[in-house]
């Protein structure tokens, strides 16, 4: 019973160190029902009875053959001293009959009517002779060797199988056959009674140990079962359980964990649920958030004031609402021309202004440091390597230098606002794919998220970087790393095991490496819901009047609009192409159809974007020269930055939204569109090389590359009656509201959890 209480503690202790962050709450389930199916009373009797039986029938297929031998040597042996009985009878005769010419006689004298045994002389010449009538008709000197010593063989004939003896006389041998047809007969029973003696054997032992399984097995659940009852006063028993029962109460806790905070039960995600589960699992716990871009900018007015500035961005939509919700510190680049004005002496500012929940801790960054570390790697590097929209990424060692250093300097940031050993710190983007091994190195105990916000390459994709393993060895420093979708998170674990000495625990979706564990996810990012830009927003209505009015458009016009920064992965100039086909093959929209493109400048400094931006308005104003009119313009293009108010009143007031990125992590404005469209119409066209495409499967799904398609689908939108916009965009809008961005942070805490609190818990001396 001791040995297999020990085995089967063993098991389960492995069992449950698998790393459960790993683990979707079904998986949990399945899990954990693993367990307990494994140790029942019936289950593992059944198992060992199963197990034993093999066993016991391949002892079986052993011992059979080799008792067939032994009754074969046994046989061999009985027939080689039989024929040299009968070789020294007959010697003093045979010598003299040989000459005389009375062999038949003598042979037949002695071998009777005995069918299984014959006798015959083989002269010097080879010839045999003197043959009695059992001799099989092809039998031949040669049959056996011949010498001066006795020699034997066994030869198979057309009659059967004959052992064979040959004794030299004083000229020639004799040949002594001997039928062994009784011998296999004996044989056959001698494995009859073999197995026969094996079986009553397997059967004894089989209800000895189902018998004893049974006790052992029942008195094993009924010693666990007291141990998890009376866990607080235990017995000696009880005590040889507790490791087992300790990691069975921590498996539950994770399982009610994930029933409270999972939408497996309809959890309505928001910033008050995500602070619960916060409160909840994450008492006394420090979040900090890292990313390149802060969430409020201050910079100075032509007038000497300072203006507060959102910016437009993907990211900061994002994680502006977790950082309210989590009460942490957000660590970013102050950029903005009075950020240092707002600061106090530790560089920290309270946020958001009016109602601060959480505190913004800026960066500082020299010129220097922010062409090569922002402007250089990341987004001359980094950016193009990882969207295929074949732009040729630039490496320059310089830059590099930058970006480490950069990264060292965020990771001081973080150390120096840590009051605790083992913060929660969410890692956010390319910018810093360095930081989380830094982090790891300084605050080993810290758990660390780190979330990859654009697409990961194919291994031959990011082969081309030089620094290729320095970034997959950063990455890995964290205890998760999160991608927008499965395809991501696949392409790095192929890169990893294309260019990095690791173990790759592809089931779980875990890299080992430098004895650190760190589990690849997806965590599909989404926006905040109902959007605050919504809670004042005018009605659809007015939006649209309000937009009319502003751009000069007739009140039968169709509006299409493209929102987002004027950047080469987002395909703008490919949209305008397909407006232009569309006009050019259906002169029914012309004078009708208005496409408004906001387009934020970014990174103008660099000449891929600042050429894109000539190259668009150029486009532009080629497609308007072309099919407009001194009272039409198909084509509006507004370069500057619009803020939130703006950008969902367009939203509102447009017919069509357009997202053609060539190549996208998920992209936020699709699902913004579809969170602002209360009055459940408007027609989303969608690119499919976008991640939001694998949510929102009820948009026109478009390949932005295929001009003359898109503009069939733009054709489609703009002729989808009303009833089939509703069905489309309530769907969608399900979808948005479910997979909210306080779901998305809320999957990544869930898991930050369940790994903080197995790193807290020791057996043996060993942490886990």
């Amino acid at each position: 019973m001791p040995v297999q209480i020990a085995k089967t503690a063993t098991f389960a202790k492995r069992t449950l160190r698998r790393p459960l962050s790993a683990l979707a709450p079904a998986s949990l389930r399945r899990h954990w029902s693993s367990l307990m199916a494994r140790y029942p009373s019936g289950t593992p009797l059944y198992a060992s009875i199963f197990l034993a039986a093999i066993a016991l029938g391949l002892l079986l297929a052993l011992v059979a053959p080799l008792a067939t031998a032994l009754v074969e040597s046994w046989t061999q042996r009985d027939a080689t001293d039989r024929a040299a009985i009968i070789h020294r009878s007959l010697k003093p005769q045979a010598d003299t009959a040989i000459g005389s010419g009375g062999l038949e006689r003598l042979f037949a004298e002695v071998t009777g009517a005995d069918d299984y045994l014959a006798l015959a002389y083989c002269p010097p010449n080879g010839n045999l002779r003197a043959s009695t009538a059992a001799m099989p008709p092809s039998m031949t000197c040669a049959a056996v060797s011949r010498g001066a010593t006795p020699t034997t063989a066994t030869v198979k004939t057309s009659a059967g199988r004959y052992h064979l003896a040959a004794f030299p006389l004083a000229t020639g041998h004799l040949i002594v056959a001997q039928s062994l047809a009784l011998a296999e007969a004996r044989e056959r029973q001698a494995r009859r009674y073999v197995t026969l003696a094996l079986l009553v054997v397997i059967a004894g032992l089989g209800a000895f140990s189902t018998v004893l399984l049974m006790t052992l097995m029942r008195g094993w659940v009924d010693g666990l079962r007291r141990a998890l009852r009376n866990s607080d006063t235990p017995s000696g028993t009880q005590r040889a359980f507790a490791p087992l029962v300790e990691d069975i109460r921590i498996l539950l806790d994770d399982i009610k964990a994930e029933q409270r905070f999972t939408d497996q039960i309809h959890i309505e995600w928001s910033p008050a649920t995500l602070h619960k589960l916060i409160e909840n699992e994450l008492p006394g716990a420090e979040l900090f958030i890292v990313s390149n871009r802060e969430p409020y900018i201050h910079n100075k007015a032509a007038d000497g004031s300072i203006v507060l500035q959102t910016p437009a961005s993907g990211l900061v939509a994002a994680l502006e609402p977790v950082a309210r919700a989590c009460q942490g510190t957000w660590i970013a680049h102050g950029s903005g021309s009075a950020d240092q004005l707002v600061v106090d002496q530790f560089d920290r500012v309270p946020v958001p202004p009016g109602n601060p929940t959480y505190k913004l801790r800026r960066v500082w960054l020299s010129d220097e440091e922010q062409e090569g570390y922002y402007y250089g790697f990341a987004n001359e590097g980094i950016w193009p390597l990882c969207h295929v929209a074949f732009v040729r990424p630039t490496f320059r060692e310089n830059d590099w230098r930058l970006y480490r250093e950069v990264n060292e300097r965020f990771a001081d940031a973080v150390v120096e606002e840590a009051t605790t050993d083992d913060p929660i710190i969410l890692v956010q983007d390319y910018h810093f794919a360095l930081l989380p091994r830094m982090l790891r190195k300084r605050l080993p105990k810290a758990t660390i998220v780190a979330f990859w916000h654009i697409p990961w390459p194919n291994a031959e994709t990011f082969g081309i970087c030089p620094y290729r393993e320095e970034l997959i060895d950063g990455l890995l420093g964290s205890t998760i790393l999160g991608f927008h979708t499965q395809f991501h998170c696949n392409n790095f674990l192929e890169a990893t095991d294309r260019f990095m000495e690791s173990r790759i625990d592809r089931e779980q979706y875990a890299v080992s490496l430098a004895g650190h564990e760190t589990q690849i996810r997806p965590y599909p990012i989404s926006i905040e819901w109902p959007p605050a830009a919504l809670e004042h927003a005018p009605p659809v209505d007015k939006c649209r009047r309000t937009v009319m009015q502003r751009f000069g458009l007739k009140s039968d016009a169709r509006i299409a609009v493209g929102i987002e920064r004027f950047d080469y992965t987002k395909g703008i100039l490919d949209r305008i192409r397909a407006i232009d086909d569309l006009l050019t093959r259906e002169p029914k929209w012309r004078g009708r159809l208005a496409f408004i493109q906001a387009a934020a400048p970014t990174r103008s400094k660099l000449d891929s974007y600042s050429s894109l931006q000539a190259d668009a308005e150029a486009l532009a104003a080629d497609v308007n020269a072309r099919h407009g009119t001194t009272e039409y313009k198909p084509i509006h293009l507004v370069i500057r930055h619009h803020d939130q108010d703006e950008v969902y009143e367009l939203f509102r007031a447009a017919d069509v939204c357009i997202v053609s990125s060539l190549h996208d992590g998920m992209n936020l404005v699709a699902k913004e569109f579809v969170a602002a469209r209360d009055d459940e119409q408007g027609v989303l066209i969608l690119s499919n090389f976008a991640g939001a495409s694998r949510e929102l499967s009820e948009a026109i799904i478009i390949n932005p590359y295929d001009t003359h398609r898109t503009a069939d689908a733009l054709d489609l939108a703009l002729s989808l009656p009303s009833d089939e916009q509703r069905v489309r965009m309530r769907l969608m809008r399900e979808q948005v509201r479910r997979r909210n961005v306080h779901r998305w942070a809320a999957q990544m805490l869930i898991d930050a959890v369940r790994i903080r609190r197995r790193a807290t818990v020791t057996r043996d001396g060993i942490m886990r």
